[in-house]
């Protein structure tokens, strides 16, 4: 794919309706254009308050093999089977988009992401020139196995995608096929390619609720070496091509465009994404502190323990977030607390019943606030973080050994060494605590 120098959005608004392949509802998708380092969005518009969810790796809720796609969720809000959609984006060079949808799976009109490109080329795809593009480079080979599927990134100057799929019925059979990925190539050889399966997985997938839209005018039915589908084979190698077009899709939510060589050999969404967290470690560890992605402008790495450390003064017993996932400077942070049956507060809240304290609960989340608060000055080392106020907290469901808390929060005003953020606490994706808070950067 030819390097573009600037970020690439939509000019004008288009949308289309179809039938979820898996849960056979219909939903209508409207495209917008977005601002520059925005990456691409999915909103909610069915449900209260539009949640947005980014089209990002750690927004990835589920690429289980049984559900055979990729959803993402944040708040216990999902869309799920978001693979061709975010393939036609990426063959088409978008960096920035808002995908309103009325429901919880986009619709599909034959199983291929050629429709979606039409959509997309239709509204005109234009630069944003105040915007670079940025791309991450693979400098040193990046691997994974799980015993069935094969995937590795290597150094390559360009973009090309190579896949090797191996199935028992004889239409299949083994396929290999490799492209130098280009918006042309892209376009012409792999967005038809349309998704697929074997007649004897059909009646499986349909008893674990899956297919509920599938026909055969939207997917590739194979039985006895025959194709069953009304419209014959676009490619003679047409399945290989479409496992591509899926491993494009899920490569978009690296959040920039690579410049490597992907292989794989019997990938599937499951694989493809581990992948995808693979590359995205080592940007982060190699980029330095601040790695532009297309994802709500610079993203912070993610900090482990031994950086929060540098950062907090809290020591055990009281040092409680393991992780910080996400943090945008002045804006917003994501952290984790695992919470363990050794807790020692255990011992007392309650034996036998065993409860995290709300009041550690909002210490966590402090805690989190902290580090977002730190990360706007300079030397956090030397500075500590006094909170003077706890407004509006409300606790809504216990938190209980074994538990891991996700701790969201938000900037809501900062003058000189005082804030005030709004903090969200979720287990499992369900509010189990929220509250404002205010705070102060002081000397250590």
């Amino acid at each position: 794919m030819k390097e573009t120098r600037h970020q690439r959005t939509i000019a004008r608004e288009v949308s289309f309706s179809g039938q979820g392949l898996h849960t056979g509802q219909r939903t209508t998708a409207r495209f917008l254009p977005s601002a520059p380092n925005m990456g691409v969005r999915f909103r909610r518009v069915d449900l209260p308050g539009a949640p947005e969810i980014p089209a990002d790796i750690t927004h990835v809720v589920d690429t289980t093999s049984e559900s055979r796609r990729t959803t993402i969720g944040r708040d216990g809000v999902r869309v799920t089977t978001v693979e061709h959609l975010l393939a036609a984006i990426h063959g088409l060079g978008i960096d920035n988009l808002v995908i309103e949808i009325d429901g919880g799976e986009p619709g599909e009109v034959d199983g291929s992401a050629l429709p979606i490109v039409a959509l997309l080329r239709g509204a005109g795809i234009v630069e944003q020139p105040e915007a670079e593009r940025a791309y991450l480079r693979i400098e040193k080979p990046i691997a994974f196995s799980n015993g069935e599927a094969e995937l590795v990134a290597i150094p390559h100057d360009g973009f090309r995608l190579t896949f090797t799929i191996d199935y028992q019925d004889p239409l299949i059979g083994s396929q290999f096929a490799t492209f130098e990925i280009s918006e042309e190539t892209f376009v012409k050889e792999i967005a038809g390619a349309r998704t697929f399966a074997l007649l004897q997985e059909v009646e499986t997938l349909k008893s674990r609720g899956l297919i509920k839209g599938g026909s055969l005018d939207n997917a590739v039915v194979v039985g006895n070496g025959k194709v069953m589908s009304k419209e014959p084979l676009r490619f003679p190698d047409e399945f290989v091509r479409h496992k591509i077009l899926d491993l494009l899709g899920d490569l978009f939510l690296l959040g920039m465009p690579i410049r490597g060589h992907v292989i794989s050999v019997k990938s599937g969404h499951s694989s493809n994404v581990e992948l995808v967290r693979l590359i995205r470690q080592f940007a982060e560890e190699t980029k330095g502190p601040t790695l532009k992605l297309r994802h709500r402008g610079p993203i912070q790495k993610v900090l482990d323990i031994t950086a929060i450390e540098r950062i907090m003064p809290h020591r055990y017993p009281f040092l409680l977030v393991d992780r910080i996932l996400e943090l945008e400077e002045e804006k917003r942070v994501v952290g984790i607390k695992n919470v363990t049956v050794n807790e020692p507060f255990f011992q007392g809240h309650f034996p036998g019943h065993p409860i995290m304290p709300a009041v550690l609960i909002i210490e966590a989340m402090a805690q989190v606030g902290g580090v977002l608060l730190l990360s706007t000055v300079d030397d956090p080392e030397g500075k500590l973080v006094y909170f003077l106020a706890i407004d509006k907290a409300k606790f809504r469901k216990p938190v209980l050994p074994g538990d891991q808390i996700r701790f969201e929060l938000e900037m809501v005003n900062l003058k000189g060494p005082f804030c005030k953020m709004s903090g969200k606490a979720f287990v499992d994706g369900s509010l189990v605590a929220e509250a404002e808070l205010m705070s102060k950067i002081v000397e250590r």
